[in-house]
């Protein structure tokens, strides 16, 4: 298969190539830089095609989706700095990325009659109560700008094409940027005390891994909404930061806090991001692997 892959430079957009390569895909990249501009680390992602591409502008993405062709597309880009998505003068970007530009790249894939994956989030959903969100779920109310324009993006894919995957993901961690995990062991090496939110509950999601199934999805016609997230069941970001420095040697104390007690976000976060994952093994899907052995592989990709 030949498959379109935007947001290359990223963290998940980087793994889905590399996985393409590994399976003997022909994967194309694009991105907003001129270049390939992720980490140097030898894979195969760095030598594949590349195409630049603003996917805010219409016109550069049909005319990039008709020139490659590509049986399918994995649409990986998007505004992801969800507090500086609350700035006044940043929302009409935001929209025209995640919502505007999805909405072209679905236009793309319609026109080539290529399926398309669009990677979502838990954030489309108001994070209340404690019962996991059901993938066909409707009962959308976005907290923040970010998952508005996300859930706009999910729409738009929805009301344009009839072969497409929606799948919501939650708490990403990768090798190719920055991520909660790099951040907080860097701010533990150098603090003897970090204090971290203990009333968010949801499960993250190593890029390595879900790179895996999407190229899994994107071979078969099992269209639909979907929730992918690693296994080991459903945990706060203070849990989840006490096990990485656990596996990592720190010493630094984690002080437990409420979100309202950490004060420092300007974008609300749902506090229930459990995402209910049954309907892949429904569908024949391989689940990820328990996320306590994706922090142990990735700090070792990590070198921590």
């Amino acid at each position: 298969m030949k498959i379109f892959v935007t947001g290359v430079n990223g963290q998940l957009g980087h793994d889905v190539m590399n996985e393409l390569c590994r399976r003997g895909h022909e994967g194309v990249g694009s991105d907003l830089a001129d270049a390939y501009a992720g980490v140097a680390d030898g894979s195969a992602v760095s030598a594949a095609p590349y195409v630049k591409l603003d996917i805010t502008d219409e016109a550069a993405v049909q005319a990039a989706v008709a020139a490659v062709k590509p049986d399918a597309i994995i649409h990986c880009a998007a505004w992801t700095a969800v507090d500086l998505a609350e700035d006044e003068d940043k929302r009409p970007l935001v929209r025209a990325v995640n919502a505007d530009g999805t909405r072209h790249i679905a236009a793309a894939a319609k026109a080539v009659d290529a399926k398309l994956l669009y990677l979502s989030t838990d954030y489309v959903f108001d994070g209340q109560g404690e019962t996991p969100w059901q993938p066909d779920c409707k009962a959308f109310r976005p907290l923040n700008v970010y998952g508005q324009t996300k859930l706009e993006g999910e729409l738009a894919v929805a009301e344009t094409l009839e072969k497409f995957f929606i799948v919501r993901i939650a708490w990403v961690f990768g090798l190719n940027g920055k991520n909660f995990v790099k951040t907080m062991i860097r701010v533990g090496q150098t603090h003897d005390t970090v204090r971290v939110v203990n009333d968010q509950i949801g499960t993250p999601t190593y890029t390595f891994d879900l790179a895996r199934l999407l190229v899994d999805m994107i071979e078969t016609e099992k269209y639909g909404y979907y929730h992918a997230t690693n296994e080991g069941g459903y945990i706060s970001w203070y849990d989840f930061c006490v096990e990485f420095y656990r596996q990592c040697g720190l010493k630094t104390t984690v002080v437990p806090v409420t979100t309202a007690e950490y004060g420092l976000s300007k974008a609300a976060r749902p506090a229930n991001s459990r995402l209910d994952k049954r309907k892949l093994i429904e569908a024949g899907f391989e689940p990820l692997p328990a996320w306590q052995d994706a922090v142990s592989r990735y700090l070792k990709e990590e070198g921590f």
